[in-house]
């Protein structure tokens, strides 16, 4: 990461992700400050302060306008769909996103440093072969069209340097296991035959993926941010089921799903994971009793 010599003012959008991106800065640098539905101020033991807003209303986002939010330097703009509809889709990523950008007053957009998209790696079909961030999209349902749409927004508003799009795999972690919790129960059955490529990184990799390119100097527009150990699903799930004392998942005939996502790109920028084999990272989560 650069050096940061300057009090920066960096405006997180979003929950769990952001929290964990906020503890990784230091705080003699970094003036935190968030969005939320419900907002609540200042929380115990963390550095950010909360405000209520809504992504769909604009007129709840004119509090950008003014204020401390009119000494942003940085954004980290990582909400979650309220749901898996259109709707809820189009209100965090394809509207939401430009509707925060054109919310921040014209000198804070102009000195805005660097904003951060938080996406997904959806964007790419099933494939065997290795998929990076040069590797053409697919705009198969509204999921694709949604974050698309951000990222080309993103771009245009902010251009080279300035606008980051991080497409991220399955994220686990402390809280984050319920997969294991469906294969526990049986819920959960592997895919049968070939095809199906499960990619994962834990939380907290995320995070310091997060922290690192909000600091870095001159990143490229796009990162795809993945362990190193993409796996086949039916493989991944026999192992966890073992690592969770349950049973092995049924098979179940299902199309192809799933690619190979390359974190080369990333790592090449200085990025290292702390759980690079997903394995091990479940096993740790696994062996740490939940808070």
């Amino acid at each position: 990461m650069m050096a940061v010599t300057d009090m920066n003012t960096l405006l997180l959008v979003g929950g769990d992700l952001c929290e964990r991106t906020a503890a990784m800065l230091d705080p003699g640098h970094w003036n935190c400050i968030g969005l939320r539905r419900s907002g609540m101020g200042q929380a115990p033991n963390s550095t950010i302060s909360w405000h209520k807003a809504d992504l769909g209303s604009a007129e709840s986002l004119s509090v950008l306008g003014n204020g401390e939010f009119a000494r942003i330097t940085h954004v980290l703009y990582a909400p979650s769909p309220g749901g898996r509809t259109m709707a809820h889709y189009a209100e965090v990523y394809s509207c939401g996103l430009p509707r925060l950008l054109g919310s921040l007053s014209m000198p804070c957009l102009n000195k805005l440093q660097r904003c951060v998209l938080v996406g997904s790696s959806a964007v790419w079909g099933p494939s065997d072969n290795w998929v990076d961030e040069n590797t053409p999209t697919q705009r198969t349902d509204f999921r694709s069209e949604s974050l698309l749409d951000a990222e080309a927004a993103l771009h245009a508003v902010l251009g080279p340097g300035r606008g980051v799009a991080l497409r991220l795999s399955g994220l686990y972690g402390p809280q984050r296991l319920r997969l294991i919790d469906g294969l526990r129960g049986g819920r959960i059955a592997a895919p049968d035959g070939p095809g199906h490529w499960a990619n994962r990184i834990h939380i907290d990799d995320a995070a310091r993926a997060c922290a690192h390119l909000l600091t870095m100097a001159d990143p490229l527009p796009l990162y795809i941010g993945t362990d190193d150990t993409p796996l086949p699903t039916a493989q991944l799930y026999d192992a966890l089921a073992r690592f969770a004392g349950a049973p092995a998942p049924a098979r179940q005939p299902q199309a192809p799903s799933g690619k190979r996502l390359s974190n080369a790109r990333l790592r090449a920028s200085g990025w290292t994971p702390a759980w690079p084999d997903t394995l091990q990272g479940y096993a740790a989560c696994l062996a740490t009793p939940a808070k």
